[in-house]
């Protein structure tokens, strides 16, 4: 049965009779396939704005909510006529079919300038992350040390020594309590975020058991665990350790890798995801160690995953409205983060990874071993892939100087993003997933906007390659951090 669509454009002016308005049929879709509503005679001159309001009136929504929409992935932003009869060639005697994906209800404005340079590391800064209220970031340093900085000074709180060689990976704990970091040294210290202060700051706890390199840290997500006690950490060793950080003990180790571990995630439905130099993933319960599935396809090593939940699991209870908020308890926090989750992310968890073999899979390893698609195009190895907060798009960094946007569910390719003149190193979406920061071996960041699929902004002013980059949940300021020594932050 076909439906009329609610009237959406004004009446003709008066004088001659206007001819008649050309029509389509039209059927709106969910990203996961989902029809919704009935087929609708939509006038060809229907704007996206105009899609918004149809749509928001067949899903009832009670406040007006912002959608973009897609014909075989190419979005509309002037109108059906225009964007998907012209540029497509599409038909009027055919039903289109139009994809909507929400979007965030709030708006990140790109960052354009250098806030503050951060200064104070003898070494190369390796790592970078941002606390889940967004008011602190850490760095991880070749010179053995961890940095934790008060944002509204740009001056250090806290230099965190008890690494003897370089650290590789710093990682927030979801409620923003504590810091874990991994070096070269085969050391993972644990700091209290709320104490550390200057730099006599003792660690919690420095756990042993490694017998190489800590490569990657991952925390169990808050909405499974409110005490947020239970950390994963990957080896140059080959094995993933399971710590109870309470007891300060190992609980098991996951060692059926026959390589270095170069990725580990901990997941939303009890399932830890490894990479390696072997060139598999594997899925293992979180709940007691046990291996789930082997993930295989790469032919190189896996440098790197992301899920596509990811954002709500690092943030636990905080959204980008909360920041500096204080919970009464971690119970009350704890089931912030579960209505998160349970709201935020749909279906099954996606995972993606890229490989020093030019390619990326997409995976869904709840379901199935195989992987839903492999996706090519990148002519160097991919160094470094990212979901957006919401999980419908996929960006990759490679050595080929450029970066892919890619479908989140589908892993279809949409655009490449190109203008750096150095292999691209990470790169991360902001909080409403509008806008794309990317950080180069050509000593540059740059800001892309996913609308218009162009540069958005130059960010220069380090000295030496920029190895890493974070944006903070809440989408005020993006941090990068250099071989040049340095961090800076970036304001709007």
């Amino acid at each position: 049965m076909t439906t009329a669509a609610p009237p959406v454009l004004s009446a003709p002016a008066h004088g001659a009779p206007a001819a008649p308005a050309r029509t389509v049929l039209a059927q709106f879709r969910s990203k996961d396939g989902e029809p919704t509503g009935p087929p609708l005679q939509l006038p060809t001159t229907t704007t996206a704005k105009e899609l918004a309001l149809v749509l928001n009136q067949l899903l009832a929504n009670d406040e007006p909510l912002p959608y973009t929409f897609t014909v075989d992935d190419e979005e509309i932003l002037t109108s059906i006529d225009h964007d998907v009869l012209t540029k497509q060639h599409k038909s009027t005697e055919s039903t289109l079919i139009i994809e909507y994906t929400p979007q965030a209800v709030f708006r990140v404005r790109a960052v354009t300038r250098c806030g503050a340079t951060m200064t104070g590391h003898s070494d190369a800064v390796l790592s970078v992350h941002f606390a889940p209220d967004s008011r602190t970031v850490a760095s991880g340093s070749g010179d053995a040390t961890v940095r934790v900085w008060d944002l509204d000074t740009a001056t250090p709180k806290a230099t965190l020594k008890a690494h003897t060689n370089w650290v590789l990976s710093v990682a927030w704990s979801p409620d923003g309590n504590t810091i874990a970091s991994g070096g070269m040294d085969g050391l993972v210290c644990l700091w209290d975020a709320r104490t550390a202060k200057g730099t006599s700051t003792k660690p919690l706890a420095v756990l042993k058991g490694h017998r190489d390199a800590v490569t990657c840290l991952a925390w169990e997500p808050m909405h499974t665990n409110a005490a947020c006690s239970r950390l994963a950490s990957g080896s140059r060793d080959g094995t993933v350790r399971i710590w109870d950080t309470r007891s300060r003990t190992t609980e098991f180790a996951l060692a059926q890798h026959t390589k270095a571990i170069t990725c580990v995630k901990w997941g939303g439905e009890g399932l830890i995801y490894t990479a390696s130099r072997d060139c598999s993933i594997k899925t293992w319960s979180a709940s007691d160690g046990k291996l789930v599935r082997t993930l295989a396809g790469h032919g190189h090593w896996v440098n790197t995953m992301a899920l596509s939940s990811e954002t709500l699991l690092r943030t636990g209870p905080y959204d980008h409205a909360s920041a500096g908020k204080k919970w009464s308890n971690a119970t009350e926090a704890a089931e912030v983060a579960r209505e998160r989750y349970r709201t935020g992310h749909k279906g099954a968890e996606r995972l993606v990874s890229g490989s020093d073999d030019f390619t990326l899979f997409l995976w869904t390893p709840s379901a199935s071993k195989q992987a839903t698609t492999r996706m090519t195009g990148h002519q160097a190895l991919v160094n470094h892939v990212t979901f957006s907060p919401s999980g419908a798009r996929i960006a990759s960094a490679s050595f080929d100087k450029s970066i892919k946007v890619w479908d989140g569910f589908t892993g279809k390719f949409l655009f490449g993003l190109r203008g750096h003149v150095g292999a691209v190193y990470q790169c991360v979406f902001s909080a409403d997933e509008r806008l794309l920061m990317s950080a180069s071996k050509d000593s540059t960041c740059k800001v892309w906007d996913m609308r218009t699929k162009k540069l958005k902004g130059d960010l220069p002013g380090h000295a030496d390659e920029v190895y890493a980059v974070d944006w903070a949940p809440d989408g005020e300021r993006a941090c990068s951090g250099s071989k040049d020594r340095s961090l800076k932050l970036w304001r709007q």
